[in-house]
C-alpha cells in the first residue's frame, strides 16, 4: 500500500514543515504540522491499540466501527471521544481518513469498550461548534498534537481555523447497544 497524504488535494494556505533542523523555529514561521501517513507500522499500533481500548485500558478512547462505504465490511479503528458541554464528540485528528468518509456516507458508528458496543448518529459541525471541542481534545489526546497548527494553550477560535482539516461529529445515542 503506498503511503499517500491523505489530506490531500494539497491546501496551499497550510504550513508545510520543512525538513531540516531548526524547520518552523524561525521568527513569524507557523508551527510546523505534521502529516499522516499509513503505513505497517501505523498498523500495527492500530491492532495493539484496539485490543486495549476494546478492554476498556485506555482512557477516553474507544473502538469505532464503521461500514465501507464501498464493500459494506466493517471497519474497526481506534479512537478517542470527547465529551464537552454535556454532549459527546468524535474528532478525526489526522485529517478525512477512510473512517470519516464512512462515517459521512453512513450517518451511523459503533462505538466499543470493554467489550460493549453503543450505536450513534452523527452530526458534522460548524468550525465554531468545533472550535471548543477540537481545543478539549487536544488537552487530552497529548499523541495527536504534532497534527494541529493550532498549540494546546491556543484559543478556541484558533482551532475553529483549522477545523476543515480536523472534521468533528456530534454523537447523537441510537437506543441499540450490543455485548
Amino acid at each position: 500500500m503506498s503511503s499517500r497524504d491523505v489530506n490531500s488535494p494539497a491546501q496551499p494556505d497550510r504550513p508545510v514543515p520543512d525538513e531540516g533542523p531548526g524547520a518552523g523555529n524561525r521568527p513569524g514561521a507557523a508551527r510546523p504540522i505534521r502529516r499522516y501517513r499509513r503505513g505497517r507500522a501505523h498498523r500495527l499500533e492500530n491492532a495493539l491499540m484496539s485490543a486495549l481500548v476494546r478492554a476498556g485500558v485506555v482512557p477516553h478512547s474507544y473502538l469505532l466501527t464503521t461500514r465501507g462505504r464501498r464493500t459494506g465490511r466493517k471497519r474497526a479503528n481506534p479512537v478517542t471521544v470527547v465529551e464537552h458541554a454535556g454532549r459527546r464528540w468524535l474528532v478525526a485528528p489526522y485529517g478525512v481518513v477512510p473512517w470519516v468518509l464512512n462515517a459521512r456516507a453512513s450517518g451511523r458508528i459503533g462505538l466499543t469498550r470493554r467489550f460493549r458496543t453503543r450505536h450513534y448518529t452523527i452530526r458534522e459541525v460548524s468550525a465554531r461548534e468545533a472550535g471548543p471541542v477540537l481545543q478539549k481534545y487536544v488537552a487530552i489526546a497529548s499523541a495527536t498534537r504534532d497534527y494541529f497548527q493550532a498549540d494546546k494553550n491556543a484559543s478556541p477560535e484558533e482551532f475553529a481555523a483549522e477545523a476543515d482539516r480536523h472534521p468533528v461529529f456530534e454523537l447523537a445515542p441510537c437506543g441499540t447497544s450490543e455485548g
